[in-house]
């Protein structure tokens, strides 16, 4: 169970053989760490030493963010014991071969996702120029395949996202003011939406490279630096289309959000924001743009760091000296819940022969690069949407 803490001003202290969420007198919730997988707190949330020593013993991933959804840190499990495994990692970072080999699946299946969602924009919204966009990318893939070194890789990647950000705004049924990616901060409502799921993303990814037994920091495709968690950027790489890039478009075009649900630069109001059920949520993945099991022919200041040689549908800072979009907190809890149930959406996994939700994918995913290491699988095959 993944459990979202928000409210300002909130302390999370042990009762016994169990966690409550207290401001004041009242209790808000408890938790029991038997049914916790991870735990993300935004703001100002307070631990008494318990209570933090109650989440370490039962190795709860427990992530630290700003109110606005900006990582921070983690209390984490400990580390795996398979020094064999981890040394092995290093190893492999060193082979450049290896690396080349790898990278290139990673982008190809990236630029493949890109692609396929293009066509979908193409097909269900009839815009050719959409369609234009899609082969741009697609025609980058043999150019992938042909490389010989990783930073001619990380070219290829680089300018498959800016073809692909200068026509995302493609997918929206109504006008955005979305016109490219924008980071540090993100100042119009897509780009903040896009970062705060990148950012849940890769909390998801990160535990999925925990859950194997890996080490989060050596990568090939995002480059090695202190603190960096490439391999955790690299993994995320796939997904970032299927899940994130998809759940923007059903959040915008199924009207869950809003231009009223954003405002510019404003401090949170403290206080409990609106517990919004389940069942109020429209059915996200009703969105058949983000369907796995779709074929070609049907129809129907929070980021992450990134490394790219082709950073121009990326800008860090706004020319236009704009303030940051941030959401509103009702809105904040609609965006967490749709991302959950994202999740929870179920298709057929070949390696696996069986249905299995997007959760689990990141983890057989994590899994399966594992084997790659390892030296049980010749090749990391990316998931791609169909």
């Amino acid at each position: 169970m993944i459990v979202y803490i928000k409210t300002q001003g909130a302390r999370i202290i042990k009762e016994e053989r169990h966690l409550q969420v207290k401001k004041g007198n009242d209790v808000y919730n408890t938790l029991f760490t038997y049914k916790l997988d991870q735990l993300l707190l935004f703001g100002n949330i307070e631990i008494t030493h318990g209570a933090l020593c109650m989440l370490m013993k039962s190795n709860i991933d427990t992530i630290f963010l700003t109110r606005y959804g900006r990582y921070l840190g983690r209390l984490a499990s400990p580390e795996s014991k398979n020094v064999f495994l981890h040394k092995r990692q290093y190893q492999m970072v060193d082979d450049q071969n290896f690396g080349l080999k790898l990278v290139k699946n990673i982008v190809s299946g990236k630029l493949t996702n890109m692609t396929t969602l293009m066509m979908r924009m193409k097909r269900s919204r009839n815009i050719p120029e959409a369609g234009h966009k899609a082969r741009q990318i697609q025609h980058l893939i043999s150019g992938v395949h042909d490389a010989d070194a990783i930073d001619s890789v990380r070219g290829y990647e680089g300018r498959g996202s800016a073809i692909y950000f200068s026509g995302f705004h493609l997918g929206f049924t109504e006008p955005t003011t979305f016109t490219k990616r924008v980071r540090r901060p993100p100042t119009d409502p897509v780009n903040s939406v896009l970062s705060l799921l990148y950012t849940f993303l890769m909390n998801r990814v990160y535990s999925a490279v925990r859950i194997a037994g890996l080490d989060p920091y050596p990568g090939f495709l995002h480059t090695l630096d202190y603190g960096r968690y490439s391999l955790v950027l690299d993994l995320m790489e796939e997904f970032r289309s299927i899940i994130v890039d998809t759940l923007v478009l059903s959040l915008f075009n199924l009207k869950i959000l809003q231009p009223s649900d954003f405002r510019t630069e404003a401090p949170m109001v403290a206080g409990t924001p609106m517990q919004v059920p389940d069942e109020c949520i429209p059915d996200v993945n009703a969105d058949p743009m983000g369907m796995m099991t779709m074929g070609d022919g049907d129809m129907g200041n929070f980021d992450l760091p990134e490394q790219r040689i082709d950073t121009s549908s990326v800008t860090a800072e706004p020319a236009t000296g704009k303030y940051p979009v941030r959401l509103n907190p009702d809105a904040f809890e609609r965006v967490i819940a749709a991302f959950e149930k994202k999740l929870t959406a179920s298709f057929y996994y070949p390696p696996a022969e069986k249905n299995i939700t997007y959760g689990d994918a990141i983890i057989y995913q994590a899994a399966h690069y594992r084997k790659v290491i390892e030296g049980v699988a010749d090749v990391y095959q990316p998931l791609t949407l169909k």
